[in-house]
């Protein structure tokens, strides 16, 4: 067996069953859950539509072996994407590749780039998506946890990295919308990141999952496109991975992709050919037709504006909390043990939210989640609104 597989810390939501366990939620009322981060919202008809004529189009249906690399035509409407929302030209045939969702992705880009018979370090925000830890450990590196600062937005404190940690350091991983906290990384940020880059060789992993989903006039800014602004349209060093999931409400699709540097791309191909990654030839004609429309995706993003407008006030009266810049949680701050505030809540008003340090970890001298839960705004306007309503109950009732 493996033996890095002992060094995995249970997934939060093992660790949320574990907290629930003898909980019995009050059955006057009926189950909410704001506990996952999984779209809720329709999936729009038309990417239905695609995947049912697929079956129809020769060449198109299950009978063959589908390339590693995608269609032509696949990697064409990834780069169509990228000049229509960022402005960017990248090269369809070797700076793009589909991938399973970010998810897969992110975990199998560690396991191409790290090279484990040296010492290394992968450093991550803290709180952090748990992949990005596993994805370290398991390709034989160690996560060194940067803290953000809540006084700034949850930026992350690169400066608070020792020296000795960068000259170790193979690999960094972004978040941006971030992943609780609903951050948007600036070019100040990025030009901070970039120069540390050059200073000590490190790789970038910029995840994007969220990008779509925001609340300012001004959409986020991506790694590619920061990286652009600044001259450095080569992409060196740098790979961003965006998916279909929140942004066009398909995460049983599986499909997203990467794109940046040409070669890490190529290396990171040659991995996944042998890992067996390619994309379903259903699921790629349904993805040139989701990354081909936006009328869906700005429908989507109006949803949640509305609904994050109605929520986000009534919460704001009772908790340490308010709108993010992006992204569909709301990262509240609550008086006490996050995850007695968890407990309670589902026992007295059967609601159900994640603790914040069950997404973060004990260091720098403390857990940067603790005191603080996470909620995952995901299900219809109404339904969200009743969830939050319990919650400023049962917070007065305190």
């Amino acid at each position: 067996m493996n033996p890095l597989l002992s060094r995995l810390q249970p997934y939060p939501f093992e660790r949320l069953r574990q907290l629930f366990a003898g909980v019995t939620p009050n059955p006057a009322l009926r189950p909410i859950s704001l506990g996952i981060g999984e779209p809720r919202h329709p999936t729009p008809a038309f990417i239905k539509r695609a995947l049912a004529d697929a079956m129809e189009i020769p060449g198109s249906d299950l009978s063959g072996y589908p390339p590693t690399a995608g269609t032509p035509q696949l990697r064409a409407s990834f780069a169509g994407w990228l000049q229509h929302r960022y402005g960017l030209a990248v090269d369809a045939a070797t700076q793009v590749l589909p991938v399973n969702g970010s998810r897969e992705a992110l975990f199998a880009f560690a396991q191409t780039v790290i090279d484990p018979t040296k010492p290394a370090v992968v450093v991550c925000p803290n709180p952090f998506y748990q992949i990005y830890e596993g994805a370290a450990l398991l390709a034989g590196a160690e996560p060194y946890y940067a803290p953000s600062d809540p006084a700034r937005n949850f930026a992350v404190d690169w400066d608070s990295v020792p020296a000795s940690t960068w000259a170790q350091t193979q690999l960094i991983f972004v978040c941006s919308p971030g992943n609780p906290t609903g951050a948007v990384m600036p070019l100040a940020e990025w030009k901070k990141l970039f120069e540390l880059q050059d200073r000590h060789g490190f790789i970038i992993a910029s995840d994007e999952c969220y990008s779509e989903i925001y609340f300012r006039d001004e959409p986020p800014l991506g790694g590619l496109e920061a990286a652009a602004k600044l001259g450095r349209s080569d992409f060196r060093k740098l790979v961003a991975f965006t998916s279909l999931s929140k942004r066009s409400n398909v995460p049983g699709m599986r499909s997203g992709f990467v794109a940046g540097d040409a070669a890490l791309i190529k290396q990171f191909l040659l991995y996944r050919t042998y890992h067996g990654s390619a994309m379903s030839p259903i699921v790629q004609a349904a993805s040139i037709a989701a990354w081909s429309d936006e009328a869906h995706v700005v429908d989507n993003r109006d949803q949640y504006r509305r609904k994050f407008a109605e929520v986000t006030p009534l919460l704001e009266k009772v908790l340490d909390v308010r709108l993010p810049d992006a992204g569909f949680y709301l990262w509240a701050g609550v008086r006490g043990s996050d995850t007695a505030f968890a407990r309670d809540l589902l026992a007295q008003y059967n609601v159900t939210v994640l603790p914040g340090s069950y997404l973060a970890r004990e260091a720098g001298g403390g857990n940067p989640g603790t005191g603080r839960v996470r909620m995952a705004l995901v299900a219809d306007t109404a339904e969200c609104l009743e969830a939050a309503g319990r919650i400023v109950q049962f917070v007065q009732s305190r």
